[in-house]
Parts: C-alpha cells; structure tokens; sequence
C-alpha cells in the first residue's frame, strides 16, 4: 500500500499552525510592499496626519502620473538601470559558464585557493575600494561611461556566479562527459552540447541572482564614477525625489513601483526555473 502524503499525517490543528506560521511570515515579510504602495495611493497631506490611517482615503493613481513630471527623464533612469543591468548580467554568464566548468571538472593546483581567493574579494565592501576604482576608471578615461558602472559591477558579481554555478555542475554526472569524449566530443562541445543543457537552471539562477545584485549596487558606482544625468540609473532618479524641505513619498513610492515593475515581471516568469536551480541536488535520486 502506498503510504499517505506527508502533509496527511498532521493533525487538523497541526495543519492550521503551519499555515498559520506561513501566513505570520508572508504578513512580516510582504508587509513594507503592501506600506509603500498604499503610502503611493495617498495624497501627501495624509501621510502625516494624526491619527495616521493605514487604508488612504480617498486614495488615487495620481502620484503615479505626477512622478514623470517632478523627475524629467525619470524613463530614461529606468532604461539606464535595465542596460546596465542586462549587460552586467549577459558579461558575467559568459565569464562564469566555463569558469566554472573548470573549477568543477578539472583538478589542477590551486583550484581551492583560488576558489577561497573569490570568496575573500566579496568581504571587501564596494565602498572600501571607490577610491581605488575611481583612480582605475579615470586612467583608463572610462569615467562618466556606462562602463565605469558595468566593470566594476562584473568584478564584484562574478565570484559568487562561480561558485553557485560550480556546485551545480559539480552535482551533474561525470559519465556523461565521459560518454561525449569516448565518442569523439571536444571539451568545448560536451561543456555547450551536454553540460549546458543540463545546467540551464542553475545558470538562470546565476543570471537572476547577478542582475538583482547589479540592480541594487548602481547608487554608490553611478555617484562616484559619474556626473552627467545621461548615465545616470533609476536609484539617483529615486533620489531626486528628496527635496531640500521635504520628501514627495507618495510619488517616491509611485517610482520604486515602477522602476521595479519590469523586474518582478521577468523574475515571476522565471520563476520556476529559480527554485529548480535552488532545490537541485537535495532529494537524492
């Protein structure tokens, strides 16, 4: 006889404190997006008024039609970052794909080290070496570029890529490479014919993971390596939304919404593709 389901085996009360606790952790962690966006469907004179009202009255979308007006350009702030973005994560798969085949298919001396060495640069904070990077990029006249965000974005990304990516492959059978070889296969036709294929999700997980974490370290590179508006990303144009008396809040949060609109919706596709690459390898086959 097949045994029951696993969740079948609770109790009814049991059943209702599990989703109970799901339901408390979802409200804690859901609970500033569900703030923000009520925060943008108020006018800005109820956002500090006593009592403070959770639900807006007479709540609106009108600060998410303002919000293109108080920042001009405010568009192109959102083309900047998804360029950015894009390219950070498009050079970092290109990179790390056979980096990390390498580290996780061939012995050769040093390969822990070396492995230990990546893990060391993402302790360095990106604020610790800005001075550093600055004197880099203004020697090779990359200042006031995409580039001067897009270099330094890649070399911060691209440790932790290898080694998400490296543990993955690392779980994909060897048998397979050696099949592809005894039948004649070059390394780099088993790696992009075989192992590719295989390793898609745990390369989207590198591509989603890479982009998130370059969308969210644009501020500090694009202040530092940048002063013209044209290259600025959608964290400055968030920015100047701080005036010198007050902050407009509302179509603040009106602009983080849509900045991360496109985002979310890339992210919700991909999804399932995400928690195959996360989940890969911890039911034994």
């Amino acid at each position: 006889m097949s045994q029951p389901a696993m969740i079948n085996r609770y109790k009814w009360y049991e059943i209702i404190g599990i989703y109970a606790g799901i339901l408390l952790f979802l409200a804690f962690v859901l609970a500033p997006f569900i703030e923000g966006f009520l925060v943008s469907l108020k006018p800005l004179s109820q956002l500090f008024s006593s009592p403070y009202h959770f639900i807006p009255e007479n709540g609106s979308f009108t600060a998410y039609r303002t919000m293109w007006t108080s920042v001009p350009g405010f568009a192109w702030y959102i083309f900047n970052s998804f360029l950015i973005s894009g390219s950070i994560t498009i050079i970092v798969l290109i990179l790390v794909v056979p980096a990390a085949y390498a580290f996780a298919r061939f012995e050769f001396k040093g390969s822990g080290l070396l492995l230990g060495a990546f893990l060391a640069v993402k302790m360095f904070s990106g604020a610790v070496l800005l001075i550093p990077l600055f004197r880099l990029m203004r020697s090779f006249g990359v200042l006031n570029t995409y580039f001067a965000m897009i270099v330094p974005g890649v070399a911060f990304i691209i440790p932790t890529g290898i080694w998400l990516l490296h543990t993955y492959i690392r779980r994909i059978p060897r048998e397979l490479d050696e099949a592809a070889y005894v039948d004649g296969a070059s390394q780099f036709y088993t790696l992009r014919r075989v192992i590719l294929p295989i390793a898609m999700p745990g390369i989207i997980v590198v591509a989603i993971s890479s982009f998130i974490e370059a969308y969210a370290q644009q501020f500090i590179y694009a202040l530092t390596f940048n002063s013209k508006t044209e290259y600025m990303p959608l964290p400055v144009g968030l920015f100047a939304y701080f005036g010198r008396q007050e902050v407009v809040w509302n179509e603040l949060m009106a602009a983080s919404f849509v900045g991360i609109a496109p985002a979310l919706v890339v992210i919700f596709f991909l999804q399932r593709y995400l928690v195959s690459g996360l989940t890969a390898g911890a039911v034994k086959q």
